[in-house]
């Protein structure tokens, strides 16, 4: 597993300011070897200057970054074994596809022979041996991307980042290049450090996912964790839905209006996350935190349904339903005091 394995890349104090505004602030982050690692965050948040600084194309206004033992920003961009595949793809419209992935190492004076060998190989990764000889305008945006995927791994990198190279594809097809590219990281073994800002696409790839906000880490953590047990009530909204229930503590109990339930959390104000997915009709748990509540509205998502419910002194929560219809009216719900998850608020 890629935790168990040896820190790769090491991100220390880094920091950069524009025209003296702070992009980045004192970021610090370990990426293991052979990680697939996600920096996720809203436009603005910082995450492709992040990336770049490590591809050595910005330089940091403070902090360092270390590979493998070595100070990486020190080193020049062509020196690092680090390679780029950007969101415009960058192929060169009048070359093959195997030109594309031949130049890299030809321009760093490989063997022809050798250069031969390694875009077959680069190009059977990616399963594209097919389409060697046609130019970029001639095979499809997946196919490109496929290509570009080629360019960066003939190189042989150590890390491979990442910027948004998904954005530019259709619903579908980015689907599935998300499952393919995937499966590809596990195959060649090979560190990924992955941006976007699209919430979904992070959890469905990454072994872990580093949250930034206004050049700041919110938290870093596998998906699972940050979705069921964020650290911030940014974390908690950024990622899915989520019930923010403003409460007071005491003595080992939460009340939130008309809402109460067991907690561990000190005495004094506390604010907490609750999944819409963990509130349900009223059963016959007795250890769980019952309400009474009427149903205002719906909103349909596919396999499952929003309803917005209202409790009786007027606070607002979202419940998700597998059933469409099945909430209706007045109803009884509860959720388990665990799932109410204690959260930091994070600054506006």
């Amino acid at each position: 597993m890629p935790d168990q394995n040896p820190t790769l890349l090491s991100v220390r104090g880094i920091a950069k300011t524009f025209d003296r505004h702070p992009v980045l602030r004192d970021i610090s982050l370990e990426v293991a070897a052979g990680e697939f690692l996600t920096i996720l965050g809203e436009s603005g948040s910082g995450k492709t200057t992040l990336l770049r600084i490590i591809a050595g194309f910005e330089h940091p206004t403070s902090g360092e970054v270390w590979m493998s033992g070595e100070r990486l920003d020190l080193l020049p961009p062509y020196k690092r074994r680090v390679n780029t595949v950007f969101q415009s793809y960058a192929l060169f419209p009048h070359l093959t596809v195997e030109e594309n992935v031949a130049y890299g190492p030809r321009i760093a004076g490989a063997p022809s022979a050798e250069i031969k060998l390694r875009v077959e190989e680069a190009l059977a990764k990616v399963r594209m041996q097919a389409f060697a000889k046609y130019k970029p305008a001639k095979i499809s945006g997946g196919q490109q991307q496929r290509v570009a995927l080629a360019r960066a791994l003939v190189n042989r990198p150590q890390l491979l980042l990442l910027d948004e190279p998904l954005s530019a594809l259709d619903a579908n097809l980015r689907r599935q290049m998300q499952m393919e590219l995937k499966a590809l990281q596990r195959e060649v073994g090979i560190t990924f450090i992955f941006v976007t800002h699209d919430q979904e696409e992070a959890m469905v790839m990454s072994d872990r996912i580093a949250l930034l906000r206004f050049g700041q880490l919110e938290q870093v953590a596998p998906p699972y964790e940050i979705y069921n047990r964020p650290a911030t009530s940014y974390a908690a909204q950024f990622i899915g839905h989520t019930n923010l229930l403003r409460a007071e503590v005491k003595s080992g109990t939460a009340l939130s209006g008309s809402l109460s339930w067991p907690t561990a959390a000190p005495d004094g104000s506390a604010l907490f996350s609750l999944r819409p997915e963990c509130i349900r009709p009223a059963g016959g748990n007795p250890n769980a935190a019952k309400f009474h509540a009427r149903v205002i509205d719906h909103s349909f998502h596919g396999a499952s349904e929003l309803v917005h419910v209202q409790t009786s002194d007027a606070q607002t929560l979202t419940v998700r339903s597998a059933q469409r219809g099945m909430l209706r009216g007045e109803v009884d719900l509860e959720f388990n005091p665990e799932d109410a998850v204690p959260v930091r608020p994070s600054e506006k």
